[in-house]
């Protein structure tokens, strides 16, 4: 059953902007919750706006941008492939999934399986740096998580890549669409916005408490949990963080260390954090990605408000916004209405 219905309108808040903003929105019942989908194509054409009439529209394989010089390192990934692959092999059109700030490639196991099982094709579930099995370096920034997966894209002889990023990896993915758009055939961005916005004081909170458990040289999880706990008073998140925990070998073949460890660098991770929120582009005039976006967004999460979809259709002309039942986790606190939006734009159309 699928019904038509009102969706929040942006084209107020477009004007301001100088641009229009059409759309339609799709209400359906899917699986754990609803959908609400709104397709919304964004003019950026304006009669008035002289900033629009003079800027020059980049085309939609090129960019305006000369990618930045950064020391990429290279990605630890874990590969799910399809029983039934669509396609010849995993270099062509694969889905590249990137994890938030605290996530490893493990968070999106079950997801990435079942999407390479319906779409039929390869997925790469990639840590980050300074995350998961990844290398460390004093730099954690978008241009630097952009330029490692871009390098990761090229190594592996990728083609027609999908990327789909939530929260702080949702960012990094459309950086990589707006610097090298020719690596990328569409992105999924799930609760984020490309504008700066402060991180939530939470962030904050949690590295002054995963710093008190490393000074405890804890030995057990449940150690670690218990000092944790002032910190942060909900379980499920306690249990996503305590996750990068680990017990590093003492020397290569010997015997575990007694003391857990962070797999993040928790000094480098601390630092980033006032700049984390930012998003390496300003305007929109001078660098756009003019091929499909799905934006997702948690209908109780506060990091993509309606007074942002204007700015988002600038960067992003041909992009669908979806909003989801759940708050800023949308793919653990709603799993099944996010594949079906995924399912739903990145199936071949007839």
């Amino acid at each position: 059953m699928m019904r038509i219905a009102s969706a929040r309108t942006a084209a107020q808040a477009g004007a301001s902007l100088g641009g229009g903003c059409c759309s339609t929105a799709i209400s359906t019942a899917a699986g754990a919750g609803a959908i609400m989908m709104a397709r919304r194509l964004y003019s950026s054409s304006s009669s008035s706006s002289s900033a629009s009439s003079s800027a020059a529209t980049p085309s939609s394989t090129t960019t305006n941008t000369v990618p930045p010089v950064v020391s990429t390192i290279p990605l630890v990934y874990d590969l799910h492939s399809p029983e039934n692959p669509r396609v010849p092999n995993k270099e062509t059109e694969p889905i590249i999934f990137i994890h938030g700030l605290f996530g490893s490639k493990k968070n999106n196991r079950s997801m990435s399986k079942q999407l390479a099982r319906d779409l039929g094709r390869h997925i790469f579930a990639i840590d980050l740096r300074n995350h998961g099995e990844s290398p460390h370096s004093p730099r954690h920034d978008y241009t630097a998580m952009s330029e490692d997966v871009a390098a990761f894209i090229r190594a592996h002889g990728l083609k027609d890549s999908t990327l789909i990023g939530h929260s702080m990896g949702a960012k990094a993915a459309m950086t990589v669409a707006l610097t090298h758009p020719d690596l990328v055939q569409n992105i999924i961005s799930v609760d984020n916005a490309p504008v700066d916005a402060r991180l939530e004081s939470s962030f904050a909170r949690y590295i002054q408490g995963l710093k008190k458990i490393e000074e405890a040289k804890v030995s057990s999880l449940s150690a670690a949990d218990k000092i944790l706990e002032p910190y942060e008073k909900n379980l499920v998140v306690r249990q996503f963080l305590l996750g990068n925990l680990h017990r590093p070998r003492v020397d290569p073949g010997g015997k575990p260390s007694p003391t857990l460890q962070f797999r993040n660098p928790l000094g480098i991770i601390g630092k980033s954090l006032d700049h984390l929120g930012d998003f390496p582009f300003k305007d929109p005039h001078r660098v756009r990605f003019s091929k499909p976006a799905l934006f997702v967004r948690g209908t109780k999460s506060r990091y993509v408000p309606d007074e942002v979809v204007p700015l988002i259709g600038q960067f992003f002309p041909l992009f669908e916004l979806v909003d989801i039942d759940s708050g800023h986790w949308v793919i653990s606190e709603n799993p099944e209405a996010f594949r079906q939006a995924v399912l739903r734009f990145l199936e071949p159309k007839e």
